[in-house]
C-alpha cells in the first residue's frame, strides 16, 4: 500500500484552477453547458490523487459514490418538483397565481409592484430565469413607457425574481444548499426568512422612495393585458386554483417531509387539472413526466408556461451528480480541506467564518461563472469546519445561498448574469447597483454572524437552538 502525502494548497489549486480555465472556455467563449470541464476537473484530481497523494482507485470511487449519496434526497425532490411544475401549469394553478400578480400594478408603486409581482412568479415556478425572460420583460416595458431608466426596472426584477426563486422549494438551488449542507429542505426555506424578508423590505422601501418621483406618469399595460387575456383565454382562472400551493405550504407548517408533501401538491394538481381544465389522465402523466407546452399563440404567455416536468430536471440532477463526485474526490484527499485550513486562519470567529463563506461562494462565481459550483464547493469545503465550529448546518445552508445564489446575476459572464442580460437586455454592471435584495442579503448575513444574532447551534444532545451571541 502506497504512503499517503497530506495534501497541500498547492495540489488543491491544480483541479480548481483546471476547473475555472475550462468552465471559462466552454461557458463564456464556447456556450457549451459546465458538465463535460466538470468532468475534466475531475480527471485531473483523480490523477494528482493517485500519483502524487497515494490514493488507490478503488478509495476514489467509494468516496465518490458515497459523496453521491448524500445529494440523492434533493434529486429526489428535483425530480417530484419537476411534476409539481407541469402539472401545476396543466391545471392552471402557475396561471392564476401569474394572473392575480400581475394585476396589482400602479404608477406610484411601480418598482415594488414590480419586485413583489416577480417574487410571487419566481415562488410559484421556482425559476428566477422564467420570470425576468417573461413577465420581466413585459415589466421592463411598462417601466420604460413610464419614464423610468432601464436599469433601475432590471434592479427591481431581479431582486423580485431571486426572492422568490431563493425561497421557493421549486428551486433547484434551494435544493442544492440544504443538501451540500446537510439540512432538511424546509427547515433550510423557514430559516432563509431571517436574511431574506428583512433584506426584501428594505429593497422595497428603497424601491418606493426612487418610484415616487413618477407617480404622476400615466400607466400602459398593454404588454399586461396580453398575458392577462392570454391566459383567461386558455385556462379557466379562479381563486380556488390556489389552493395547491397553501396546502403545500400548510403541509410544511405541520412538519410533513418534503418528498410526500410535493408528491401531496402533484396529485392535488393532477385532481384540479381534471376538475378545472378537463384534462385526462394521459394530459396529467404526460405533464408530470415530460412539462406542459404552452401552445396560446401569444409568445410571452408561451415562454412563460411552457416547463416543468420530471425530464426538465435531470441536466440539473446530472450536473449534481458530477459536481458531488468532484467534491467527494476533493474532500477524500484532503484538498479541499486544504482551501478551508488556509482560508481558516483568517476566521477565528462565526462572524468571520461566514464571511468567509460568503467571499468563497462570490469568487467561484466569478471565476468559475456558475451558480451551482458557488453553491456545491464552499458547501463541500465548509461543512465540517461548521460542525467542528457548532454550528447548525442550516446556518451553512442559508449563507450559501445569501451568497451563492444571490450574486451570481450581478456578474456578466456568470450563467445567470449572462441570461439577464440577454433577455433584459441591460448589463448587470448597470442594474447591479439597483438589485438591491442581491446586495443587501449577503450583508446582512454577515451582520448577523459578528452579532450572533439567528445563529443557531447544535448542544451537546444534538438539538439546534438560536442563540443571540455564540
Amino acid at each position: 500500500m502506497k504512503t499517503k502525502k497530506q495534501a497541500t494548497i498547492g495540489h488543491a489549486l491544480i483541479p480548481i484552477l483546471t476547473l475555472i480555465a475550462t468552465l471559462f472556455l466552454a461557458i463564456v467563449v464556447y456556450e457549451q453547458d459546465p458538465h463535460i470541464p466538470m468532468i475534466i476537473a475531475t480527471i485531473v484530481a483523480v490523477a494528482i490523487s493517485l500519483y502524487s497523494l497515494g490514493y488507490t482507485w478503488d478509495e476514489l470511487e467509494k468516496s465518490a459514490i458515497a459523496t453521491i449519496q448524500l445529494a440523492m434526497q434533493a434529486v429526489l425532490i428535483l425530480m417530484v418538483i419537476g411534476t409539481v411544475i407541469g402539472v401545476w401549469i396543466l391545471s392552471g394553478t402557475v396561471p392564476t397565481m401569474i394572473y392575480y400578480g400581475l394585476q396589482i400594478i400602479a404608477p406610484g408603486i411601480f418598482l415594488i409592484a414590480t419586485a413583489i409581482i416577480c417574487a410571487i412568479v419566481a415562488i410559484s415556478t421556482g425559476s428566477s430565469w422564467t420570470t425576468a425572460g417573461t413577465v420581466g420583460i413585459a415589466l421592463l416595458g411598462i417601466g420604460q413607457g413610464l419614464g423610468m431608466p432601464d436599469y433601475i426596472i432590471a434592479g427591481a426584477i431581479i431582486s423580485g425574481a431571486y426572492f422568490g426563486d431563493k425561497l421557493s422549494p421549486l428551486s433547484d438551488t434551494t435544493n442544492l444548499a440544504p443538501a451540500m449542507a446537510g439540512s432538511a429542505l424546509f427547515e433550510h426555506i423557514k430559516y432563509m426568512l431571517y436574511t431574506t424578508i428583512p433584506s426584501f423590505i428594505i429593497a422595497l422601501i428603497l424601491y418606493g422612495i426612487i418610484g415616487s418621483r413618477y407617480s404622476g406618469q400615466a400607466l400602459d399595460t398593454a404588454n399586461i393585458d396580453i398575458i392577462l387575456s392570454g391566459m383567461s383565454s386558455n385556462f379557466n382562472i379562479s381563486p380556488l386554483l390556489l389552493l395547491p400551493p397553501v396546502i403545500v405550504i400548510l403541509l410544511v407548517i405541520f412538519k410533513i417531509p418534503a418528498i410526500p408533501g410535493l408528491i401531496a401538491g402533484t396529485t392535488i394538481g393532477g385532481i384540479f387539472a381534471s376538475i378545472f381544465q378537463g384534462s385526462g389522465f394521459g394530459e396529467i402523466i404526460n405533464a408530470a413526466h415530460n412539462g406542459f407546452t404552452s401552445e396560446t399563440g401569444i409568445e410571452v404567455v408561451d415562454e412563460l408556461l411552457t416547463g416543468g416536468g420530471l425530464d426538465s430536471m435531470l441536466w440539473t440532477v446530472s450536473l449534481i451528480i458530477l459536481a458531488m463526485v468532484f467534491g467527494g474526490i476533493m474532500e477524500k484527499t484532503g484538498m479541499l480541506g486544504a482551501i478551508g485550513k488556509t482560508i481558516l486562519k483568517f476566521a477565528n470567529n462565526t462572524g468571520s467564518l461566514i464571511t468567509a463563506t460568503i467571499l468563497t461562494s462570490i469568487a467561484v462565481n466569478i471565476l468559475a461563472a456558475e451558480q451551482y459550483l458557488s453553491i456545491v464547493i464552499p458547501g463541500r469545503m465548509y461543512k465540517d469546519i461548521y460542525a467542528e465550529r457548532g454550528l447548525h448546518p442550516k446556518v451553512l445552508s442559508r449563507t450559501l445561498e445569501d451568497a451563492g445564489t444571490l450574486t451570481s446575476p450581478l456578474i456578466p459572464w456568470n450563467t445567470c448574469g449572462a441570461f439577464m442580460y440577454s433577455v433584459l437586455l441591460v448589463s448587470p454592471f448597470e442594474y447591479a447597483p439597483f438589485a438591491f435584495l442581491n446586495l443587501i442579503s449577503p450583508i446582512i448575513a454577515i451582520i448577523y454572524g459578528f452579532t450572533g444574532f439567528k445563529i443557531a447551534t447544535i448542544d451537546n444532545k444534538n438539538q439546534d437552538i438560536d442563540k443571540k451571541n455564540i
